[in-house]
């Protein structure tokens, strides 16, 4: 009997939530007159808040551009900030038709979800005090700092064999550790150092980029959703020909080369 009345009080809870679902197929998202995009909202350059709480950056843009290509409006979509954590889930569960949230192109996201042609390709860098270091460091034997588990990790051991790597935890510790001297590099995404930089101007990317990360638009899959990701591809496809991928990451002060 308890278990019977926890049951209906269950069942009644979730009736009471509006659980808000989009339908990521072609047909439903011209009807509705508007893309659901996922985003980043904390993550300056490509999705971040300004002073005044408005969504702005390299990805922002691409939204918008999106927007305006399938609907003739830039304005015509919602933009939702999702986590690193729920990038993905959101679109398996067709709560965005689509997400342009830094997600990197990868074997085991390709299992889960479809991805767009390429936006743009992101790579390992190192940040350093402005004139404290050669920017030729192919023979760097000092100390450069690293994210546990970071994928840069390998990066570095590859192409600077010679420099000492230090884990840091975070990207705070990371600064205290380059402010005080205890490491004298810190290696990582560009996306994310350029941000970095952009937020402390006494840094500088060293010219010096490793590896490559197809940054793309995470799609669901399955056959309905083929013409959404076919008008998807084609605007990224113009927009690469055009240069105005190329013109944007500029913009945000992101390596193109």
């Amino acid at each position: 009997m308890i278990y019977r009345k926890l049951l209906i009080v269950a069942i009644a809870f979730l009736f009471t939530i509006p659980i808000k679902v989009y339908s990521a197929e072609w047909q439903e998202i011209e009807k509705r007159g508007e893309l659901v995009i996922g985003v980043k909202d904390n993550l300056r350059p490509l999705g971040y808040r300004d002073l005044e709480g408005n969504l702005q950056g390299f990805e922002i843009d691409i939204a918008h551009r999106l927007a305006l290509e399938l609907f003739g409006d830039e304005k015509a979509l919602q933009l939702i900030p999702l986590t690193n954590q729920d990038r993905i889930q959101k679109v398996t569960d067709i709560e965005v038709d689509l997400a342009i949230a830094s997600i990197t192109v990868n074997t085991s996201r390709q299992r889960i979800v479809d991805f767009s042609d390429f936006y743009y390709l992101d790579a390992t860098g190192i940040i350093v005090k402005k004139g404290q270091i050669n920017p030729n460091i192919r023979n760097f034997s000092g100390k450069i700092g690293i994210l546990n588990n970071s994928r840069a990790i390998a990066q570095i051991r590859y192409n600077l064999p010679q420099a000492k790597l230090k884990e840091v935890s975070s990207y705070q510790q990371a600064l205290e550790f380059l402010e005080s001297g205890e490491i004298q590099g810190f290696a990582g995404d560009i996306t994310i150092l350029t941000g970095w930089i952009q937020e402390n101007p006494n840094y500088q990317l060293l010219p010096n980029i490793f590896g490559g990360y197809p940054l793309a638009i995470a799609l669901p899959k399955g056959r309905q959703y083929q013409e959404l990701r076919d008008k998807v591809n084609g605007v990224i496809r113009k927009l690469k020909q055009e240069g105005w991928l190329e013109e944007r990451a500029k913009y945000w002060d992101l390596p193109t080369n």
